[in-house]
C-alpha cells in the first residue's frame, strides 16, 4: 500500500473554498442584488419572474416582453471590465446567465404553455448581454451559460432569517424564473443538503490522513463520519418531495435547459453577437453538477466501476462545468486514491483486514445508491410523468443516464460484500448490521433497476408503472 496524499488543505478561488471549513458552499453569503451602477439590469431581473412577489405577472408571463426589456438594456461591458471583486463578478455572472436563459428560452416556454411541448428558443444573443457575460465568464473561468455553482444554485441563495439555519424553508432565491414556491424549494434544497458538506469534505481528508499515518482506528472513525454525514444529507434530500411539488416542475424547468444536447430547442447552437460569429453549445444547469456524489464516487471507488460508454463520457464532461478549484480538488483526490492502492479504498481496507472499515465503505456506497436511486425516482415523477421530452436539462438522455451510474454503485456494493466475506469478522455491532442488511437487500436493488429498465425500453411505457415498482421492492425514496 502506497500512502501518498496529494490533497491541499483547501482549494479556493475567492468565492468557493473546498475545505473542512466551508465544504462546497461559498465562503460567504452571495450578494443579493447588484451594485447600483447596474440598476437597469437589476430592474429587469426583478421584473422577470412569471409571478412576482406581489402576485402580479412579470415579464416572462407575457410573450416577447423580455425581448422588449432587453432592447432597452444598456451594454455595461466597460463597467464590467473594471470589476475585480469576485463577489460582484459572480453576481454579474449570475444575473447575465439568468437573463440569457430567460431571453432565449421564453419562446420555448410560451410554446410549452400553449401546446404541452417545448418550442424553439431564440438562438441569437444580443451584444448587450453577450459581451458582459463573456467578460465575467472569462474572469471566473466558467462557461457562458447558466451553471449550478456560480449561477442557479450555490451562488443564488439568501436567508429569510439571518439568525436561522440553511434549511430550505429559511432560504430564498436572489434571482428567479417562475417566481413560484416550487422553484424556490427545488433549488434551495440543494443548499440545505450542502450545509453538511464541510463535515463530508473533512471526513474525506481525515480518512486520507489516517491512511498516511497508518492509524486504523482513525481511518475507521473518519469513514464512519463520512457515512453518517451522507445519511444526514440523504434525509435532507428526501425533503424534495414536499419542498417542490412534482406537478409544478415544468413551471420553470424549460428555463434551465442547456444548448448542448438539446438540438430540438436550439438547433445548431447559440450565437453570441459581438463575441463569436459561429454558434456555441454549452450544457444546461443540472443537479449532476453538484459535488457531493462526484467526490464520494472518487473517494469510495465507484469511479473505477464506471462503464466505458457514451453515458460515462457525459458524466465526465460535466466535470468541466464546475469552478476550477473544485475541478483541481477532484483531480488531486483521484490521483491520491489511485496511488494509495490500485483498488482504491476497498483495497486499502482489505489490506488492513478492517471489517469495520469495509462495513462503513459499504454504508457509504448504500447512501450513494440512495442518492442516485432517489434522483432516478425524481426523474420518473418530476420529468417522465410531466413531459415526453426525453432529454435532461444537462442534455443527457432521461431514461439511461442515472441507471448507468446506479449499476456502477451496485457492482461495487457486491464486490465489497464479497471482500468482507473473505476476511475475519472482527467488526462491531454496526459493522455486522450493515453487512447483513446489504447482503439481504442487494438482489432486490438489482432487480428493481432491471425491471424498470425493461419497462422504459418499451416504445410507449407508463411512467406511473415504472414509479410503482419502487414501492413493490420496498425502495420508494420517501420511505428510506
Amino acid at each position: 500500500m502506497i500512502a501518498m496524499n496529494h490533497l491541499q488543505s483547501s482549494y479556493q478561488d475567492g468565492f468557493f473554498n473546498v475545505s473542512a471549513a466551508h465544504g462546497f458552499l461559498p465562503i460567504q453569503l452571495p450578494l443579493e442584488t447588484l451594485p447600483t451602477q447596474y440598476n437597469r439590469l437589476q430592474e429587469i431581473l426583478d421584473a422577470m419572474p412569471v409571478v412576482l412577489p406581489n402576485g402580479e405577472n412579470g415579464l416572462l408571463h407575457y410573450p416577447n416582453k423580455i425581448e422588449e426589456a432587453v432592447q432597452q438594456l444598456p451594454n455595461y461591458i466597460e463597467l464590467v471590465k473594471k470589476e475585480t471583486d469576485i463577489h460582484i463578478v459572480q453576481a454579474l455572472y449570475r444575473g447575465y446567465c439568468f437573463l440569457t436563459s430567460a431571453f432565449t428560452l421564453e419562446t420555448s416556454f410560451q410554446h410549452y404553455r400553449a401546446t404541452g411541448n417545448y418550442g424553439k428558443a431564440r438562438n441569437i444573443l444580443p451584444p448587450q448581454i453577450a459581451q458582459p457575460l463573456i467578460q465575467v465568464s472569462n474572469q471566473l473561468e466558467a462557461f457562458p451559460w447558466l451553471d449550478y455553482h456560480y449561477g442557479y444554485s450555490l451562488g443564488n441563495y439568501k436567508m429569510k432569517d439571518k439568525k436561522g439555519g440553511l434549511e430550505w424553508s429559511n432560504l430564498d432565491m436572489c434571482v428567479r424564473f417562475s417566481g413560484q414556491p416550487d422553484e424556490v424549494g427545488f433549488i434551495m434544497l440543494h443548499i440545505d443538503i450542502n450545509q453538511f458538506s464541510p463535515q463530508l469534505v473533512g471526513s474525506v481528508m481525515q480518512t486520507l490522513h489516517g491512511i498516511e499515518s497508518g492509524q486504523k482506528d482513525k481511518i475507521e472513525a473518519a469513514l464512519d463520519e463520512n457515512m453518517t454525514t451522507l445519511k444526514r444529507m440523504n434525509e435532507r434530500r428526501r425533503e424534495m418531495w414536499k419542498a417542490s411539488r412534482w406537478q409544478h416542475y415544468n413551471d420553470f424547468r424549460v428555463f434551465i435547459m442547456g444548448v448542448k444536447g438539446n438540438d430540438e430547442i436550439f438547433g445548431p447552437g447559440l450565437t453570441y453577437q459581438g463575441v463569436w460569429d459561429e454558434p456555441k453549445q454549452f450544457r444546461g444547469q443540472t443537479g449532476a453538477q453538484d459535488d457531493i456524489i462526484p467526490m464520494e464516487d472518487i473517494f469510495s471507488g465507484v469511479i473505477n466501476y464506471y462503464p466505458k460508454n457514451e453515458l460515462t463520457k457525459y458524466l465526465l464532461d460535466l466535470r468541466a462545468y464546475r469552478p476550477k478549484c473544485i475541478q483541481q480538488f477532484f483531480i488531486d483526490l483521484e490521483k491520491t486514491m489511485k496511488e494509495m492502492h490500485p483498488n482504491g479504498m476497498m483495497g486499502v481496507l482489505k489490506e488492513l483486514n478492517s471489517f469495520n472499515g469495509l462495513s462503513r465503505l459499504l454504508g457509504i456506497l448504500e447512501e450513494i445508491y440512495f442518492f442516485r436511486n432517489g434522483h432516478w425516482q425524481f426523474v420518473q415523477k418530476y420529468i417522465m410523468a410531466n413531459t415526453p421530452y426525453a432529454k435532461a436539462t444537462g442534455g443527457t438522455p432521461i431514461t439511461s443516464w442515472l441507471p448507468n451510474q446506479i449499476k456502477s454503485v451496485l457492482n461495487q456494493i457486491q464486490d465489497v460484500i464479497n471482500a468482507m466475506s473473505s476476511i475475519d469478522n472482527n467488526g462491531d455491532a454496526t459493522a455486522n448490521e450493515i453487512f447483513n442488511r446489504l447482503q439481504q437487500t442487494i438482489d432486490q436493488k438489482k432487480q428493481l433497476l432491471a425491471d424498470q429498465l425493461a419497462m422504459v425500453e418499451e416504445a410507449h411505457f407508463s411512467p406511473d408503472k415504472v414509479f410503482s415498482l419502487n414501492e413493490k421492492y420496498d425502495l420508494k425514496d420517501e420511505k428510506n
